[in-house]
Order: structure tokens, then sequence, then C-alpha cells
């Protein structure tokens, strides 16, 4: 929700720009169009370029809010807030910045249904993105 709310904040103020753009090729294709069935690409480098500053907010955002504290601390301020902890398998300390950051790629690629995985996983109750990264959530 947290990353939701990022990307909201970024790409507000980009909207009413793109959606005067695509109106813009949208009116002009019909004028050329005379009526008949015309394409129109809504990505173009415009849009494309707002696209990739969303996205960049997002993937800076997540490795500061997500990757670094659960490499430093195993936790972000969320998971203190619930009392629980991420811990790499072997080590049972919070895992290093690799494994953090490949744990929140790989959630961030599968989202929820990698971590509905979590109920039916036994002995460790490991999501998809735990077994990626090799770590656990312990409380």
């Amino acid at each position: 929700l947290v990353l939701a709310g990022v990307g909201a904040a970024v790409a507000r103020p980009l909207v009413p720009g793109a959606t005067a753009h695509l109106q813009a090729k949208v009116d002009a294709a019909a004028a050329a169009g005379a009526g008949r069935p015309v394409t129109v690409w809504l990505i173009d480098a415009t849009t494309a370029g707002q696209l990739g500053i969303v996205l960049g907010a997002v993937l800076l955002f997540g490795v500061l809010y997500e990757a670094w504290p659960t490499a430093v601390w195993g936790r972000t301020l969320g998971k203190k807030l619930c009392g629980i902890r991420v811990l790499a398998l072997e080590t049972r300390r919070p895992p290093g910045f690799g494994a953090a950051l490949r744990r929140w790629l790989v959630y961030a690629l599968l989202g929820v249904p990698g971590a509905l995985w979590s109920l039916v996983d036994r002995p460790w109750r490991q999501a998809w993105h735990d077994k990626a990264a090799g770590t656990f959530v312990a409380r």
C-alpha cells in the first residue's frame, strides 16, 4: 500500500499532461482517418517517459523502504508494528542486501499469489519471495 501511494503521488502531477497528449493523438487520428478505423498507439516517447518516471520512483522508494531496512534490521516499519522480522534461513540473522533486494523484487513481480503460497508451505511457511531469497518470517 505504501508503494502504491508513492506511485500515485508521483503519477498524479503527470496525469493532466499525459491525458492532453493522448487526447491530441486521438483527435489527430480521427481527423486523418475520415471515418475509417485508425490505430492509435497509447505508449509513445512521451507516455513511456512519464511511465518510466513513476516506475523509477517506485523502484527507488521500494529499495529505500523495503530492501534496505530488511537487510539492516530484518524489518520495515510495518513489520515492526506487526511484531515480525525477516531472517535468513542459514544464519537466523537479517538477510544481506542482495537477498533482501531479491526478496522484494520477487514479491513485486509475483505479488499476492506468491505470498499465499505461505499458507500451504511446510515447515517454514515461506512465500515464493522468501524461497527466492532464502529467508523466513519470524515473530
